[in-house]
């Protein structure tokens, strides 16, 4: 077979079955296209992409900016690894630390290097600024969290999906309930050698839990009460997803037309991924302030493509695309207009029962079990019908469309969900 050769939906699906470890469990439908909102698969059909890529294609599917930054450093150098320096990096840095208030960036690729970077981070803080006994920093994590899927990140998991049979595991965590500030605050009291308390703003994929109002703001109050770094894993809900440039930015300026960048809750540490290359190129990030990042010297942490000359020039671009196009603000006021919407349709159907979420991240609960299929059978409904989203957690149904939406395209797919989940309720 032809690497160009045109292949038909089932081809694709086949090849991936044959050739492919199962370790997903994707729509099947297969894509060869995109452009803004809509993505085409191979037959020609056009769909609303209302996953984002797990909100990494924030600015829009082939943003001609942004793939113009990609092919253009490409022409001149793609790669010189850190044992060089290169003349994209700094430059990438500084507007990147300029943006989100902080001294420090440790560029990375992928979100879960990201989480891996700030949990060394944090622990060497602990060590040599904290004064913590060899090996014995803890780090407070929620339940129901998602960080990843590397062996440190799941040895702190509570979804068996994700852990079992893949021990032994990483100690050094002490798991809590999210949105509960006394559970943090006794799990603070209870253990003196604690150096970091990483947190989700919003968690995504357990099913687009909003946290209680001053939830954020109160836990980083406790962490700095009690000498202890707060770590803000916004790989998904980062770069404007929420409404705001960050989702710690909490109810501060980020959805007005002149954001200051300034977040209402500032994290010890920020973690950032996804759209931070507006899903171009894998591009992620860890930012803190000098006390914090100088701990790290040549030959503690590094990665070969990590702040790669087309990621630096991605990056860049990205985070240009988002202000410049007021996408924090759009998606503020589409995801409000969602919610709007669905709220006065919900009461007429049996099917749902809540929507939840900020900006354009969001979610709604079917009125089923965990282990039932409906919320995957109404995913499949609404890709016939032209709109692409996928179930987490059994019965929920995340939906998180680029930040380029327009209006009118937010209230057609408002009716194809509603139409749909009519339909499929009788």
């Amino acid at each position: 077979m032809a690497v160009l050769e045109a292949l038909t939906s089932q081809q694709a699906i086949d090849l991936e079955n044959k050739y492919g470890a199962h370790n997903y469990h994707p729509l099947p439908v297969v894509l060869s296209r995109g452009e803004g909102v809509y993505v085409w698969d191979v037959e020609g059909k056009k769909y609303y992409d209302f996953l984002s890529a797990y909100s990494a294609v924030n600015q829009g599917h082939c943003h001609p900016r942004i793939v113009g930054a990609l092919t253009e450093q490409a022409k001149n150098l793609t790669l010189t690894s850190r044992a060089f320096y290169n003349d994209m990096l700094g430059k990438y840095e500084k507007y990147a630390t300029e943006t989100f208030k902080f001294d420090k960036l440790l560029p990375m690729n992928t979100g879960a290097e990201a989480v891996e970077t700030a949990l060394k981070l944090c622990r060497k803080w602990g060590y040599e600024k904290k004064g913590i006994a060899e090996n014995e920093a803890q780090i407070i994590v929620c339940e129901n969290n998602f960080h990843g899927r590397t062996t440190t990140i799941i040895s702190f998991s509570n979804d068996p999906v994700a852990r079992e049979n893949f021990g032994p595991y990483t100690d050094g965590f002490i798991k809590i309930e999210y949105d509960n500030l006394k559970a943090l605050e006794h799990a603070l009291q209870s253990h003196s050698n604690v150096v970091g308390f990483l947190v989700e703003p919003i968690q995504g994929e357990a099913g687009v839990y909003v946290p209680s109002d001053g939830y954020l703001k109160e836990a980083k109050a406790l962490c700095a009460q009690y000498g202890v770094l707060f770590i803000a894993d916004e790989v998904q809900t980062g770069i404007a997803r929420t409404g705001r440039l960050l989702a710690t930015c909490g109810n501060c300026s980020c959805a007005e037309k002149h954001c200051s960048g300034t977040p209402e809750v500032k994290p010890d540490i920020l973690i950032l991924g996804k759209a931070l290359s507006g899903g171009a190129y894998p591009v992620s990030a860890v930012l803190a302030n000098d006390d914090i990042m100088n701990v790290i010297r040549p030959g503690n942490h590094g990665s070969t493509f990590g702040g790669n000359p087309i990621a630096a020039a991605v990056g860049m671009t990205a985070l240009e695309v988002i202000k410049d196009e007021e996408l924090a603000q759009n998606a503020y006021e589409l995801g409000n207009l969602f919610r709007e919407k669905l709220n006065a349709f919900i009461p007429t159907c049996d099917l749902v029962t809540q929507v939840r979420g900020k900006g354009l991240l969001n979610a709604i609960v079917i009125n089923d079990t965990e282990d039932s299929t409906t919320a995957w059978d109404i995913c499949m409904a609404l890709k016939e019908n032209g709109l692409l989203a996928k179930p987490t957690h059994g019965n929920i149904i995340r939906f998180a469309p680029p930040l380029v939406m327009t209006e009118a395209q937010l209230l057609d797919c408002v009716s194809i969900i509603t139409k749909t989940l009519q339909a499929f309720e009788k």
